[in-house]
């Protein structure tokens, strides 16, 4: 490996996704190479326009990298998104710690890198060169002061970067304006590197200290990510947890993923923008949490769901933004896309209405509720939900999967499951009635149009395939571990549907399972909770442990797993696979099953 020069499309090329690190403070995101390449930042908000998008094609990146030839390495710091590059040189080590500032403003982001010679002397390159709108507005207005403070303007966003003093600026006039510094350090010195980007000016003359910022962001990873030592693969369960709360911001809406077109399947037009809050989504980690214990996680997922309840009642979206905005329309950009994929962003999800969204809306706020943590508002979104499921659970919707409109069997088996989860915890015996009632309608409709003959749950009633998602309704207390269709359902589910201990959602066509999609993570660890279900606790453990390891270097997790190839696909990290592992981490600590 040796240190590259601009420009960033030939000299730093995406990376398998199993290579990239991650740094969130809530309110944006970014991922970082292995060659210290910042290569895919929006801001000021997640899914605003990208301010580093090399990891799509497009322009604009922040790399921190050794001279010479060196071979990358890196970790979390535990429980945290404090990521350590390192590099072994022919010098020695250098490490670049690296975080996003944390917990983080709405509008404003402070980048931290602190680069180490750890043993030996280091020579690095620093290239900084920020465009906004994946890459179509440059840097201008960059002035210097006497500190050697740079400021700039890079499209809306005003820039501060404090630490590259001794940067040289290029041609401000081309598309190619960028700060390169070279920085030479003898055996333990360190140096610190501070960006600023913001809607609006710097608050005050006074930059970030480094220190200072480090200490608090330090702190706020140690008060926000809990032991979880109850768990089982207790570190892996932190970094989920971890995980999950850099994508959750300041409103409490987490975003689905950081990344928008990372493809699903190399050329098979399978690219998405995730940067948005799906409520199914938000439900699955809000329950994982509860799962674990009572920690701060679940409040956020109620405060987000419940609001949007509120708003909308019946008519409530699969997703929003994460200030709870609408989705914006799917549209392409002019740009290569990552390899084997194209360029997207927006999504077409804003067009649909997903019945099951009401259905795990009210697992999560039962969960709470379990835990003493719903308030008024809380159960006034639960009597939403409810009335929303009893004016709709007939009509056609996209389903789990976001297919075409149909009477999807997990959409209402999972609606009949949060009813009678919730109306364990409903305030008086009449509405306790009502919803125990509406849900035996529901499940009994579902039982008459959509059980195969030889006892399994079928996908629709005109459709009598297998899916992975129906191994989750009686998961969440629709039904117990020895009904008959549930039990029929798993063993069809397993013996048809997956593949040494990976699983897949459904069959597209006859070709093998593994040539139409990635193994589904999130199915794997479900179907870790139905064997746990089972009482079947070592065969549990063994989808648990399968799919726990199918994760990147830096323990993230993407859609989909590549089993022949051992590569990550789709966007990175995928919030639902990290909320499902610290789930199935927490259920599996239990002697029983729930």
């Amino acid at each position: 490996m040796t240190t590259p020069e601009p420009a960033e499309h030939d000299a730093y090329p995406p990376q398998a996704l199993h290579d990239y690190a991650f740094l969130a403070d809530g309110e944006r995101g970014a991922l970082v190479g292995p060659r210290g390449e910042i290569c895919w930042l929006c801001a000021p908000r997640w899914h605003s326009g990208a301010v580093f998008s090399t990891l799509i094609g497009g322009a604009g990146l922040y790399a921190v990298t050794p001279r010479g030839r060196c071979v990358p390495g890196g970790h979390y710091e535990e429980g945290s998104l404090i990521w350590r590059s390192r590099w072994i040189t022919e010098d020695g080590i250098v490490e670049c710690r690296e975080a996003l500032a944390f917990p983080g403003e709405p509008g404003r982001l402070v980048l931290l890198r602190r680069v180490h010679a750890t043993e030996g002397p280091a020579r690095v390159r620093v290239i900084l060169h920020p465009l906004t709108e994946y890459g179509t507005q440059q840097l201008r207005e960059a002035r210097r002061d006497n500190d050697g403070v740079w400021t700039a303007r890079v499209g809306d966003l005003h820039l501060r970067w404090t630490g590259g003093g001794d940067a040289s600026l290029s041609e401000v006039s081309t598309a190619d304006a960028h700060f390169t510094l070279d920085l030479a350090l003898d055996a333990g010195q360190r140096h610190d590197l501070v960006l600023e980007l913001g809607e609006r000016p710097p608050r005050d003359d006074t930059p970030a200290v480094p220190s200072d910022t480090w200490s608090r962001t330090e702190r706020a990873w140690s008060n926000s990510v809990p032991a979880l030592d109850d768990t089982v693969a207790a570190h892996d369960a932190r970094q989920a947890y971890a995980a999950l709360r850099g994508m959750t911001n300041a409103d409490g809406g987490m975003v689905a993923a950081a990344t928008t077109s990372l493809p699903e399947r190399s050329e098979q037009g399978r690219n998405y923008d995730y940067r948005y809050a799906w409520i199914r989504d938000q439900c699955y980690a809000g329950q994982a949490v509860a799962a674990a214990g009572q920690h701060p996680l679940l409040d956020d997922a109620v405060r987000f769901v419940g609001a949007r309840l509120h708003e909308d009642g019946p008519k409530v979206r699969p997703a929003y933004t994460v200030d709870g905005g609408p989705v914006p329309d799917q549209r392409t950009l002019a740009l290569p896309g990552y390899p084997g994929g194209f360029d997207r962003i927006g999504n077409h999800v804003n067009r649909q209405f997903q019945l099951d969204v009401f259905g795990e809306a009210l697992l999560l706020l039962a969960a709470a509720a379990r835990q003493d943590r719903l308030d008024r508002d809380g159960r006034q979104a639960a009597e939403i939900a409810v009335a929303a499921i009893g004016s709709r659970w007939s009509e056609p919707d996209t389903g789990i999967w976001e297919l075409a409109d149909r009477a999807w069997t997990h959409s209402r088996l999972i609606c009949a499951a949060g009813l009678r989860r919730i109306a364990d915890v409903a305030p008086d015996s009449a509405r306790r009635g009502e919803w125990i009632e509406l849900a035996d309608t529901i499940l009994a409709h579902t039982t008459a149009h959509a059980v195969r003959l030889d006892g399994h749950w079928q996908r629709a009633p005109d459709d009598t395939g297998l899916d992975a998602a129906l191994l989750l309704p009686p998961v969440r207390g629709l039904l117990p571990a020895d009904d008959l269709r549930t039990r029929a359902t798993l063993r069809a589910y397993t013996e048809n549907l997956t593949s040494d201990h990976y699983a897949y959602r459904f069959r597209h066509d006859e070709r093998p399972l593994e040539e139409a999609e990635g193994a589904f993570l999130l199915c794997g660890f479900v179907t870790a909770l139905a064997e746990h279900h089972q009482g079947r606790k070592a065969e549990a453990y063994r989808w648990f442990e399968r799919n726990r390891h199918a994760c990147g270097a830096a323990d993230l997790y993407s859609e989909e797993y590549d089993i022949a190839q051992r590569q990550l696909r789709g966007n990175l990290p995928q919030a639902f696979v990290h909320a499902l592992m610290l789930e199935t981490a927490a259920t599996l600590a239990r002697d029983t099953p729930a």
